[in-house]
């Protein structure tokens, strides 16, 4: 396929990629950024397009995959790393604290539960708690995927059972 032919048919399926686009992104502008991405990309890479094959497919892989890569670029810039103590709280389900004094001790048996896991699962748990992906943690600490998941499930079980035997009940 010629290169002119290749750019016919690119621009046929302009108002499938748009509606594509405006699906993904349920923004005017950023559907049509996300479009001129597509067509640049696809246009560096004419040369990977098998002739014969379905190019309204190839192009709405391309788009999904820039969207994908563009969403994680997005939300790890947005990623607010707030490593004070009371962390703990955001993820501990519906605890309803009456006054600061109950809320200082929930803190202390909070901050005590992780203290009391073992390092191997404190570690990724930490890590884990902070934003960081399985397979990030498992590079990091050079362990198998398997290891760190097992550990960070062990690690909240652990910290389960240390509140409950301290009296805390999740409703």
């Amino acid at each position: 396929m010629t290169s002119n032919q290749f750019h016919t048919q690119m621009i046929e399926h302009k108002q499938p990629l748009k509606a594509f686009a405006m699906n993904l992104t349920r923004e005017h502008n950023d559907a049509l950024d996300l479009m001129q991405e597509t067509y640049a990309r696809a246009i560096s890479n004419q040369d990977k397009f098998n002739d014969g094959t379905n190019l309204k497919a190839w192009l709405i892989t391309i788009m999904k995959n820039i969207f994908i890569n563009n969403y994680r670029k997005t939300s790890r810039r947005n990623v607010v790393n707030d490593f004070s103590e009371n962390l703990f709280l955001l993820n501990s389900g519906p605890i309803t604290i009456e006054n600061s004094a109950e809320k200082s001790f929930v803190m202390e048996d909070l901050l005590a539960a992780v203290n009391s896991l073992n390092i191997e699962y404190r570690k990724p748990f930490m890590m884990h708690h902070h934003g960081f992906k399985y397979d990030e943690i498992a590079e990091e600490l050079s362990l198998p995927l398997g290891t760190v998941k097992s550990r960070i499930f062990f690690a909240r079980k652990q910290m389960q059972q240390f509140l409950k035997e301290k009296g805390f009940v999740r409703y």
